[in-house]
């Protein structure tokens, strides 16, 4: 799916549910200036013209401030209060996205455009194989589980 594609998609998902409203423009760049990094445009577009967070594999993405929170986690920023992984396991510009729980994360690489998506599972970290837009339309098909994200890291891509 192209970015438009994508987006008009998570149209539809946000007319059916009840995602929270789009993100101000403020609250993007209160974001970025947070992580320290742009977000990635096909993620943007989606904060400021569907809905801020909420979309995506069962409860949703995380949002910006004031949008989808996840757990004990407000928002994408929230996790960045303190900088990059104090630990150094996961790299600066990798940001935590989703929490499928079991110390499962998926993350978005802000350090490339098309939004890469990432794994961490229990400190460990390995890029997925797929972009941001490859992940939702995954997540949109029902084929985006935990076993395909942890099988991305044994089947060595």
């Amino acid at each position: 799916m192209t970015d438009d594609e994508v987006v008009e998609a998570m149209r539809v998902v946000a007319r059916v549910g009840t995602l929270p409203p789009p993100a101000t423009q403020e609250a993007v760049a209160a974001a970025e200036e947070a992580i320290g990094f742009a977000l990635p445009p096909l993620l943007r577009r989606l904060y400021v013209e569907v809905a801020n967070g909420g979309f995506g594999p069962n409860e949703g993405i995380l949002g910006v401030s004031g949008g989808a929170a996840q757990g004990n986690f407000a928002d994408i920023a929230d996790l960045y209060q303190d900088g990059p992984d104090p630990s150094g396991r996961i790299p600066a510009g990798l940001v935590l996205i989703y929490d499928w729980g079991c110390t499962i994360w998926s993350l978005v690489d802000f350090r490339d455009p098309a939004g890469v998506m990432w794994v961490n599972y229990e400190g460990e970290c390995w890029p997925q194989g797929v972009d941001l837009a490859e992940w939702l339309t995954s997540t949109l098909a029902g084929t985006l589980t935990v076993e395909r994200l942890l099988e991305s890291h044994s089947c060595g891509t």
